[in-house]
């Protein structure tokens, strides 16, 4: 009898896998994407700049361009005859319809050891590319002007950066 149990309990322990409750385990498949855009890219418009124009000091002020192109003066800066103010143009490209955002720097114009410092204003602060993948901005800024700058032509530089929202 001994042997008997002994060979039944040993039989239910081998065929216990095989009755197992269904729902003790499953499986399935998922699913995995990614995908890749466009790096968006910023290039200068060539032959554009932000263009202050030409002005006499007077003992100092501002000068405003618009990112319009639209120049005006403040204090006692006037624009001379003739004098033309300019925005600064950029174009973006990348992935189409995609959201980005635009960031821009101030900075100085210099000449012989003058400087005089100015900020930036784009035209938007945020814009979309277009279904072709293509944006354009541009950027305007003001000069602040002391007075006491010797004539001659300035330059400067300023930064404009865009980054995908």
């Amino acid at each position: 009898m001994k042997k008997l149990i002994l060979a039944s309990a040993i039989a239910i322990a081998i065929a216990s896998p095989a009755f197992a409750a269904p729902g003790n385990t499953s499986t399935a498949t998922g699913t995995a994407t990614a995908t890749i855009v466009s790096p968006i890219t910023l290039t200068h418009t060539s032959g554009a700049a932000l263009g202050f124009g030409r002005f006499t000091t007077g003992n100092g002020g501002s000068v405003t361009v618009s990112p319009a192109g639209t120049g005006s003066v403040t204090g006692e800066v006037t624009f001379v005859p003739g004098s033309t103010n300019a925005a600064d143009a950029f174009t973006v490209t990348g992935d189409a319809s995609r959201a980005f955002s635009i960031a821009t720097t101030g900075g100085t114009v210099s000449a012989a050891g003058t400087s005089m410092p100015f900020t930036t204003t784009a035209s938007a602060a945020s814009d979309t590319l277009s279904a072709g993948g293509t944006a354009s901005f541009t950027v305007g800024g003001t000069l602040t002007v002391a007075g006491t700058e010797a004539a001659g032509a300035y330059t400067g530089t300023f930064t404009a950066t865009v980054t995908y929202n």
